[in-house]
């Protein structure tokens, strides 16, 4: 069945509503990447488990991504259904690889971080209720189209999921991002009363979090089944053992960074989780809860 355009809003957002919006994805994204020691990722540290990416390019990446999470948002506000966003969608990502050269640094940012933009732009709209969660939002105005469009054949979530049977990014958006809002979200507010001031600790932590719970595809596609069962019991051990609460944590948290890093494991979903993370806090903070 063809999609139908959702109906329109009342208004669309403002360009600065919009512009404002894509501001935010991506200073979440800038503040993902300006957060250590997360284990095995690229970070303005050092390049984690990756040879071929830098902290440059993760920057760069981001600020060629941010028209297109505007047009998302506009997108949302016009009430445009999952076709239109998935071609804004893939014309982020050739803005990706034309400023990476090829190096895919933002791809399931682009997706997730992209769907979060055009839920704020619905609800900037007038399409949802001003205090409905943007996942919910996602859930309700996107979620069949989610689960029923094309898949990119040979992207490693995709051959992750085939081989492993994982959910991935697809069913994460599909389902409302309940990884964003049951395991992120808590774990960086919890954190802040541990670690009160210390904004990058709590991201660490959020981080740490994620990767404990999350099956990531891309610690499968690195790894294997072995590859995500040591990388989600070393981030539970963390957090079990008071996280980003008890002295010393960063060196500990260091040392798990080094053991991912010589298995060369990359948790990169649970960093576009945590990149979401960010993003909804920093949109909902003052929405009712």
């Amino acid at each position: 069945m063809a999609e139908r355009p959702l109906p329109l809003g009342l208004h669309a957002p403002r360009l600065s509503d919009a512009g404002a919006i894509a501001a935010c994805a991506v200073r979440c994204l800038v503040e993902e990447l300006e957060t250590w020691p997360k284990p095995g990722l690229v970070s303005h540290i050092d390049c984690g488990s990756h040879d071929d990416m830098d902290a440059d390019m993760f920057r760069a990446s981001a600020r060629a991504i941010e028209p297109y999470f505007e047009a998302l948002t506009e997108a949302g506000a016009n009430g445009c259904a999952m076709g239109r966003l998935r071609t804004i969608g893939l014309e982020a990502e050739a803005a990706m690889l034309a400023a990476t050269s090829g190096i895919n640094t933002h791809r399931g940012a682009i997706f997730g971080l992209g769907l979060l933009c055009a839920a704020a732009g619905a609800k900037a709209g007038g399409l949802v209720e001003s205090a409905s969660p943007l996942g919910t939002v996602v859930l309700r105005l996107w979620g069949r189209s989610i689960v029923d469009g094309p898949v990119i054949p040979h992207s490693h979530g995709v051959m992750a999921r085939r081989r492993f049977g994982a959910g991935g990014a697809r069913m994460e958006a599909a389902l409302g991002f309940p990884s964003v809002y049951h395991v992120g979200l808590p774990a960086l507010r919890s954190s802040a009363l541990r670690a009160p001031g210390d904004v990058e600790a709590q991201r660490v932590e959020a981080c740490f979090a994620l990767i404990a719970a999350v099956e990531d595809t891309n610690l499968l596609h690195r790894g294997g089944s072995s590859g995500l069962h040591f990388a989600r019991h070393a981030a539970h051990r963390f957090i079990e053992q008071g996280g980003v609460g008890m002295p010393g944590w960063r060196e500990r948290a260091s040392a798990i960074h080094d053991g991912f890093v010589a298995r060369r494991l990359s948790p990169g979903g649970s960093a576009d989780l945590l990149a979401m993370t960010l993003f909804v806090e920093a949109q909902e903070r003052t929405s009712p809860r």
